[in-house]
């Protein structure tokens, strides 16, 4: 008996061994360029991506047109989130993504909003009353919320009436900083930024009709960077789950 265990001890250390071995060569890191307007979604989706996983997902945030320059400039993200779909396209025509990686993980919501309760109606006649000194809306050159919000106030007539008032973010989380810090009024903003589970979690706000705006459509891809990178094959994958889809509604995007 004694032979017996003292050659089964290590024969079931050595197996341990190697599935810790083996977890520790499968765990991996992805680099992730975020679109602003997905900060908490994806902050929820990492904890749990990690967590049944074992990946590791650092990610950085900021407009999706300025993501491009630093992709194009040899930037080192290899899973990019964008808030449009038309640049992860362009870069896919470039050969800059793994061919077949593209998908739209989240279709967006524009919201106008206010830091102050009450301020805002819900049905953003707010904007047409034109008592407000400013409006903050994220750079449309390079932030496809912005665009959306041009194209609303467009729609409404009110393009030259307030085009002194606007107060311009380099993305949408700026856009966002200066109406919670009270410098704008009011502006336009990411659904996402200001929802969970069904409300509005501050302030008051008008949700903007779709039809206001082009289609907010949301593409993901795996950049060439990260085409030999397991985890950014489990991310893009762990993005189309259930457990990430049902985070990614609970801050108002649709799937």
């Amino acid at each position: 008996m004694i032979i017996r265990a003292s050659r089964f001890v290590p024969t079931c250390l050595t197996a341990l061994l190697g599935v810790l071995a083996f977890g520790s060569v499968q765990a991996a890191e992805v680099q992730v360029a975020v679109a602003a307007n997905f900060t908490a979604p994806i902050q929820a989706i990492a904890a749990d991506f990690e967590k049944d996983t074992g990946h590791k997902l650092v990610a950085a945030y900021g407009a999706t047109g300025q993501f491009y320059t630093q992709i194009k400039n040899g930037a080192p993200f290899e899973v990019f989130l964008a808030a449009d779909d038309s640049t992860p396209a362009k870069l896919e025509k470039e050969g800059d993504i793994v061919p077949g990686s593209r998908f739209t993980y989240a279709v967006g919501t524009l919201a106008l909003w206010s830091a102050k309760d009450g301020y805002v109606d819900a049905h953003g006649k707010v904007l047409k009353d034109n008592h407000y000194q400013h409006l903050s809306i994220a750079d449309p050159k390079t932030a496809p919320y912005g665009l959306a919000a041009t194209q609303v106030l467009g729609k409404l007539g009110l393009t030259d009436k307030v085009k002194d008032k606007l107060v311009t973010g380099q993305n949408i989380t700026q856009a966002y900083q200066f109406i919670s810090t009270g410098n704008a009024e009011l502006g336009f903003v990411a659904l996402s930024q200001i929802y969970k589970d069904g409300k509005v979690t501050s302030g008051s706000a008008w949700i903007v009709p779709a039809d206001m705006h082009d289609t907010i459509k949301q593409d993901a891809v795996i950049l060439n960077k990260g085409k030999d990178n397991v985890a950014a094959k489990a991310l893009v994958d762990y993005l189309k789950g259930p457990k990430a889809a049902a985070i990614i509604k609970s801050y108002g995007y649709q799937i």
